[in-house]
């Protein structure tokens, strides 16, 4: 394959130093003073070796003294000079090739022998420049090892080490001639392609080709890894703008965001960089950047919604849920900003912060009404969470048994033991656990006989669709029957009309929330209401009738 070979200059740049170059000049220095040597050894020779030679025969006088020196010291001139011209060309050839593997180091990844980061940019704008002349375009493929750190963490970095020489080794042998390949670093690898602006269908085969044969098992001392990759693709004639066209440095960044999309969609895909893709992920990034600085000035508030016994219409509960009071987005709901905190590292302190202040708020409530908070996947690996919130409770001064922690039933997969563990230390603690949007995923019975939940929260998804669907309410019922079989009350959430809730009531026994009995509110409507039912510390509850008269759960309709 025609490739740039590793440690090769790129043009314009000069391939011996200027110390590199004195010291040629001192080769030529000394070699001269060795001709010299010799050239005066062969004119004062012709005359004393004659004189020498008589001399030994025992025909003639001696040769004269100071001729002789002269020509001793010639010789010794002579040697002189050639060992020194022997070992200054020695030192040279030994220096330039210690520059030129400083030089190899320097362009390209010592673990997989591909070029790197830095000599990607001036390679792809040398084979830009090329294709350019000939009339073809360049592709530039950013190809990023998915869940690699999982693997790292799990397996050992030898065993990353290998698969990333693995998949480079794939990678290369798929790539046509003058392709470029490189190791930007960690799990990220690039690809430069020529090819015909009438023909991108070639890099899309390229791309689907990389995906599948990367995607093949790797097989480690016995052990087969799955590895499967996220590929982003720019092309060179992405602007038509003659002036400012594109440069490698801007390549680098368009398939960057297209392998962010890709990532994004799913994983194990590719997709061709647009430049809406950009200012999405423009947005981005301002959102991160308003997060962090939102969570530690208080931007992030818990919203309550409520929590009702269907038998006697009285609350029973609020659950919290995060709200952002954006300055500059305006009220921002969970499911924008909670995926974002989980991926850039802040939910833990995001989420930290918003039950300290749902402990302190809910501590005014009647103490009858229970605080249940959702908890991200991500905090339940913390092997010290437990500890945390239990602090949390002590600063607050909450009884424990008010609180009730939802954990979400995909969170069970990650990993059951440290979930068990979780669950065992704050029930210890008398923190009730409730198994979130049950149905949804994958629990088992086993699971269920296994981990000591409180309560079941059946999925939205099901309790709405129930009027109109059969499906869905028998999967209700047997929820239900479920529940009751393991003493495990239920909430239904999505209760949004009058019909839900005659369907619920049929089949059993539950607490309910949704929009029926109005939308998640800030504390101080929460408080509002609660002041107007005399339920808060200190005052009397009123009696159910007197309560749903107040605002009864089907005044809110939606």
């Amino acid at each position: 394959m025609d490739r740039i070979a590793p440690g090769e200059a790129p043009a314009g740049k000069a391939s011996a130093n200027d110390d590199s170059v004195n010291r040629a000049g001192r080769d030529v220095l000394a070699l001269g003073i060795g001709m010299a040597a010799i050239i005066m050894f062969v004119g004062t020779g012709g005359n004393i070796m004659p004189q020498v030679v008589r001399s030994l025969a025992g025909v003639g006088l001696p040769p004269d003294r100071l001729l002789s020196n002269a020509l001793i010291l010639n010789i010794a001139l002579i040697i002189f000079g050639l060992r020194r011209y022997r070992d200054l060309t020695d030192e040279v050839r030994e220096r330039r090739r210690a520059e030129h593997k400083a030089r190899e180091l320097a362009e390209t990844d010592p673990l997989t022998g591909l070029l790197n980061r830095r000599s990607i940019a001036p390679a792809t704008d040398l084979l830009m420049k090329a294709c350019s002349q000939s009339g073809e375009q360049v592709a530039f493929v950013m190809i990023d090892i998915d869940n690699f750190k999982l693997i790292n963490d799990a397996r050992g970095h030898s065993t990353g080490d290998a698969i990333l020489q693995q998949c480079a080794r794939r990678i290369e042998a798929l790539l046509p001639d003058r392709a470029l390949a490189a190791r930007l670093g960690g799990d990220e690898f690039a690809c430069v392609v020529p090819f015909h602006a009438s023909r991108p269908e070639r890099i899309d085969d390229l791309a689907g080709l990389i995906t599948s044969e990367v995607a093949r098992p790797v097989e480690l001392d016995g052990l087969h890894v799955e590895v499967t990759v996220s590929v982003g693709i720019a092309r060179s004639d992405a602007t038509a703008d003659p002036v400012y066209p594109v440069d490698a440095q801007q390549l680098l960044h368009m398939a960057d965001v297209a392998m962010y999309q890709a990532k994004r969609g799913g994983k194990n895909r590719y997709f061709w960089f647009e430049r809406p893709m950009e200012h999405e992920l423009r947005f981005r990034s301002e959102l991160e950047q308003a997060m962090r600085a939102g969570i530690p000035a208080g931007e992030f508030v818990p919203f309550y919604e409520q929590q009702i016994d269907l038998l006697t219409g009285r609350i029973v509960g609020f659950e919290m849920l995060a709200r952002w009071q954006s300055p500059t987005f305006g009220l921002v709901g969970p499911e924008v900003f909670i995926p974002i905190a989980e991926e850039i590292g802040v939910i833990a302190e995001l989420s930290e912060r918003l039950i300290r202040e749902a402990l302190s708020d809910a501590r005014e409530w009647n103490p009858e009404i229970r605080l249940a908070v959702n908890i991200s996947p991500i905090q339940l690996r913390d092997p010290w969470f437990a500890q945390k919130l239990l602090k949390l409770l002590v600063e607050a001064n909450f009884p424990p048994s008010r609180l009730e922690i939802e954990i979400t039933e995909s969170a069970l997969h990650d990993n059951v033991g440290l979930v068990r563990t979780l669950i065992t230390s704050l029930k210890n603690q008398g923190v009730s656990v409730s198994l979130d949007d049950f149905g949804s995923g994958y629990s088992s019975l086993a699971q269920l006989r296994s981990l000591p939940f409180d309560r079941l929260k059946i999925d939205r998804s099901f309790v709405t669709a129930m009027p109109d669907s059969r499906d869905s309410a028998t999967i209700v019922q047997a929820i239900s029957s479920l529940g009751e079989g393991l003493g495990l009350p239920i909430t239904a959430e999505g209760v949004e009309n009058a019909a839900v809730v005659a369907e619920l009531q049929r089949l059993g026994q539950f607490n309910a929330q949704g929009y029926l009995y109005g939308r998640p509110e800030p504390a101080d409507k929460t408080r509002e209401r609660l002041a107007g039912l005399g339920m808060l510390n200190g005052t009397d509850a009123p009696t159910p009738d007197a309560e749903a008269g107040a605002e009864g759960p089907l005044s809110d309709v939606a």
